[in-house]
């Protein structure tokens, strides 16, 4: 496998659902990461891990995929379970306190 398509998770640092729907193409590592002996910072001779690609949509990233001639794997997002809940249940008689 040469490239993993998936969609992102959103920010954890805002509330908003704005900008989730884009599709990741990236690389897949070639070489392991190396520790640089001198600093140690980890580092290592494969640039492609620091391409990420965007597309609109998971069609238009497969299609760049098949057209570059690369084997990929698609990862699906996880759908959103929803709890909807009102300010009163906070004061309701049957409420479960942990």
């Amino acid at each position: 496998m040469d490239v993993r398509i998936y969609q992102p998770a959103k920010n954890a640092m805002q509330s908003g659902r704005a900008n989730i729907n884009i599709w990741v193409l990236e690389f897949m590592p070639i070489a392991a990461e190396r520790a640089d002996e001198l600093m140690g910072w980890s580092g290592g001779g494969d640039t492609r891990k620091q391409l990420h690609m965007k597309f609109d949509s998971k069609e238009q990233a497969i299609a760049f995929a098949k057209k570059k001639g690369l084997s990929y794997e698609v990862k699906e997002a996880k759908k959103r379970k929803l709890q909807i809940k009102t300010y009163a249940d906070n004061f309701a008689m049957d409420r479960i306190v942990y």
